[in-house]
């Protein structure tokens, strides 16, 4: 399942980061690419792309608090 959005963080309205696909960031230099889970590192891994270029940017550890969205194509 491809994820669509990640929020780190215990209180999810007022606290927490949201990253979602397609997202702009970075002063709308970088758009948010793909939020992929990392079995091995028990993280999930945050790619940002620009003219093609991909390049990870975050990665947050499974120990977080974590809200996962996914895609749901119908």
């Amino acid at each position: 399942m491809d994820i669509r959005k990640i929020s780190i963080g215990a209180d999810y309205k007022s606290g927490a980061m949201h990253y979602i696909v397609g997202q702009e960031v970075l002063g709308g230099t970088y758009v948010i690419h793909l939020i992929q889970q990392d079995q091995g590192q028990e993280s999930y891994k945050i790619w940002i792309e620009k003219n093609k270029e991909l390049l990870l940017w975050k990665e947050f550890k499974m120990t977080l608090p974590i809200s996962l969205e996914y895609n749901i194509n119908f």
